[in-house]
């Protein structure tokens, strides 16, 4: 089984950019879609983003379009989440997976494996 293993949260003021990483080891992402939830204070998990295998086709939530960007790099098995335009409610703990299907998805329960999570904190 892949084992995630996210980095690159941190605290920053509203307005602020982060990046965040997610490394695969054990096994590699291969063809599986891969994606990016955040869960906040007193809230459920939510996603945020999504990329295909090869990286050409992306999904985001709506709060998050135009702010944020994920991508890939296949050959390093590492996947990105470039957060721009912070603002203060996307505070939480962001949470990186691996999907069970290589088709797109946004649904937390098609996603098998998951990090640890990585903390953001955006302050006002």
């Amino acid at each position: 089984q892949v084992q995630l293993v996210e980095s690159g949260g941190g605290l920053v003021q509203a307005g602020g950019s982060l990046r965040l990483s997610c490394a695969a080891s054990g096994r590699t992402f291969g063809n599986n879609v891969v994606g990016w939830f955040r869960q906040g204070p007193g809230k459920e998990r939510e996603f945020v983003a999504v990329i295909s295998w090869s990286g050409s086709v992306t999904t985001y939530a709506d709060s998050m379009k135009g702010r944020f960007t994920i991508s890939r790099v296949n050959a390093g098995d590492t996947v990105y989440l470039q957060m721009n335009s912070l603002k203060p409610e996307d505070t939480g703990v962001y949470y990186c997976a691996q999907s069970m299907r290589v088709t797109l998805t946004t649904t937390p329960t098609d996603f098998g494996s998951w990090g640890q999570g990585t903390q953001v904190t955006v302050s006002s």
